[in-house]
């Protein structure tokens, strides 16, 4: 019964992996045969300096993105979960930006933050007619402000389901206690929330490996190497510099890194031994 997807697999993920793997031991630009060379696209990936650079940025926005992400989403879908009419409408606007292409999102923000004619020096504010997106530390936090403001509310819709999953007995022993909101919260809610907590985790981890498209139209890796991480990095370097050799390197790294990631978070959490949270309730 699983050998048609097991085929499939194999056949749209195996098999191009394969070559891509074994590309990154040729040189190749593209267009002529490729000519193996060995390890020496490993070697030039390990000691240049703008993919050593690429690879900082891209664990660093990983970092920041989850600290950024996760508090705001956890706090939205425990909002938006609860019964009242006003929440299920705020639950449906939150939504909008997920419906929106990333390129569309980058276009959108690349307009509204331009100093000379965007949101800023419409409105005569001075804060916001900074150069967002032309000096290296405000350009990083903007693509992870952006990144969160179009992605929050996928993570929202996570949590919402969560909390709606948790029984409402355990809330109402909780407030027989004499427990307030603040302790039902930290005493119910986020120890019920722990499995949705490590999927979302997840995914938003795995996630930052694989933005290229906003990154791309929203900065073009710049100003400089400033917001040039890991995918963007991979795809300057094989289309630009022509050097698919390399970049497939660089592809397979990405994988790498992303199978390590979600295996370990799976390992750390103990989500593989996962059991009903709700025994006894």
């Amino acid at each position: 019964m699983a050998a048609p997807a097991l085929i499939l697999f194999a056949l749209f993920a195996l098999a191009p992996m394969a070559i891509v793997v074994y590309l990154s031991l040729t040189s190749w630009d593209g267009l002529s045969t490729p000519a193996w060379i060995g390890l020496d696209n490993w070697r030039e990936a390990v000691t240049s300096d703008v993919t050593r650079q690429a690879v900082w940025l891209t664990v660093k926005f990983m970092a920041v993105s989850w600290l950024v992400q996760t508090p705001v989403s956890l706090l939205l879908g425990v909002f938006v979960a609860g019964k009242q009419r006003y929440r299920a409408v705020l639950a449906v606007v939150y939504v909008v930006p997920l419906l929106v292409s990333s390129a569309a999102v980058a276009i959108i923000f690349k307009n509204l933050l331009d100093p000379n004619f965007g949101l800023g020096a419409a409105l005569g504010v001075t804060l916001l007619s900074q150069n967002w997106l032309g000096d290296p530390g405000l350009a990083f936090a903007t693509v992870v402000f952006v990144i969160a403001w179009q992605f929050v509310p996928f993570h929202t819709l996570l949590y919402q389901a969560g909390v709606r999953q948790i029984p409402a007995s355990l809330y109402e022993a909780a407030a027989i206690d004499g427990a307030g909101r603040l302790a039902q919260f930290w005493s119910i809610t986020l120890p019920q929330l722990r499995y949705t907590i490590v999927t979302s985790s997840t995914l938003m981890l795995v996630g930052s490996l694989t933005y290229f498209d906003l990154v791309f139209v929203l900065t073009g890796g710049g100003p400089g190497y400033a917001t040039r991480m890991l995918p963007l990095d991979m795809y300057l370097t094989g289309f630009q510099a022509n050097e698919m050799g390399l970049a497939s390197a660089v592809s397979v790294v990405l994988v790498a890194a992303g199978l390590l990631l979600s295996l370990g978070i799976v390992r750390l959490s103990g989500f593989s031994r996962m059991r009903s949270q709700q025994e006894g309730a």
